[in-house]
């Protein structure tokens, strides 16, 4: 039942407004929501008034707060003891650059102090706000990331806003002619700086275990052999405590003046860095083996420059360690690549460009040479 509370709420009409909520509720025993999009005010007494009706009804919620009624109620602590939500104001974002698309959303700049980015799912507000908590945990652990200071609006979506004066993402600066091997040591400075936060079980989402369900999806799709041995090479992999972004590429890196930023941190886990390099090898090379525009359309850049940023992001990362070791890294990297990618154009019965034949034919030849995939 939805019920709509408006204008002032103090202790000149407290009683009134209660006694016509109680007489709309009646003997009603299911959810409750108050609709506060025209709620000016609440005083004390309204609040004791609301205490009283969740009281009765424990599944009472309110939607649709203006911020200076919200502000009054997370004062008061009202936000910790029930379900309270902001209305969410309107934003197009018709005619804007895109920025950026992944599998959750795209980023649009609004204007030269502001990016967006909005979630494909419509019921999302839960994913964005995992993402903005994700996003001040990786804050206070020292990583330069931008944190969302709004919620909005977008036709029938949600998007997350953050203010970015004038940034520009690494893939725009690529563009630009700036100098890829510059670039890919700045990235691989916020890349160690993420992977130097050791975290307790269970504080982020295990990638190995998400691996391992990938190598279990494919494996009947692969020779016995090569199915078997890749699903005991992937649960061998140590379960590590090391923070992960889980989709690093120069789209979710932004600098704004002389400061560099992530912008997106909604695939945040736990796992050992072998995970990231297979995931960066997605991004950068993995869907260009069989379609090579696939990286202009995903990242804006050409297919070289990719294998350049990728290329020396790996020799930075690995500073002092020779060609060899750097090798086995990548193929290391390139078979949990493999995997996954071939799950998903099975599962989502994509295989137009051949990704699941490529996938195949990577793993029959990589797997029977390699005895882990760690390092």
């Amino acid at each position: 039942m939805t019920i709509k509370i408006s204008g002032r709420i103090d202790s000149s009409n407290a009683a009134e407004v209660e006694k016509n909520i109680n007489a709309q509720i009646g003997d009603f025993d299911g959810d409750i929501v108050l609709d506060a999009a025209e709620l000016e005010y609440i005083s004390s007494a309204g609040l004791r008034v609301i205490l009283r009706v969740k009281k009765k009804n424990s599944s009472t919620v309110i939607v649709n707060c203006s911020t200076e009624v919200y502000e009054i109620f997370d004062m008061t602590g009202f936000t910790e003891m029930m379900d309270i939500s902001k209305a969410y104001r309107e934003l197009s974002v018709e005619g804007c650059e895109v920025i950026g698309e992944g599998a959750n959303g795209i980023v649009y700049r609004t204007d030269p102090d502001t990016i967006v980015k909005v979630y494909k799912n419509p019921d999302s507000l839960d994913e964005i706000h995992n993402e903005r908590e994700l996003a001040r945990k990786a804050f206070v652990l020292g990583v330069p990331t931008a944190i969302p200071y709004d919620v909005v609006k977008v036709g029938e979506y949600y998007g997350s806003v953050f203010e970015l004066l004038n940034a520009k993402s690494f893939a725009a600066l690529i563009r630009d002619g700036e100098d890829i091997d510059t670039l890919a040591k700045q990235s691989v400075d916020i890349l160690k700086t993420i992977h130097s936060n050791i975290l307790q079980d269970g504080e982020l989402p295990s990638k190995r275990q998400e691996a391992i369900g990938w190598a279990n999806y494919v494996k009947p799709y692969l020779p016995d052999e090569i199915g078997d041995k890749l699903l005991k090479l992937i649960t061998e992999i140590p379960e590590c405590n090391v923070m992960i972004h889980g989709d690093y590429h120069v789209k979710n890196i932004m600098r704004q003046g002389s400061e560099n930023l992530l912008i997106d941190m909604d695939t945040l886990a736990l796992g050992h860095t072998v995970f990231e390099f297979s995931q960066m090898y997605i991004a950068y090379l993995g869907f260009s083996e069989t379609d090579p525009t696939d990286v202009k359309r995903f990242l804006g850049i050409e297919l070289e420059e990719a294998r350049a940023f990728f290329n020396c992001s790996v020799k930075h990362y690995f500073e002092g360690r020779d060609d060899d070791f750097i090798s086995s890294v990548v193929d290391m990297a390139r078979i949990i690549a493999y995997t996954r990618m071939m799950r998903r154009a099975i599962k989502h019965k994509n295989n137009s460009t051949g990704v699941v034949e490529n996938c195949t034919k990577n793993l029959c030849k990589l797997v029977p040479a390699t005895d882990k995939l760690y390092y």
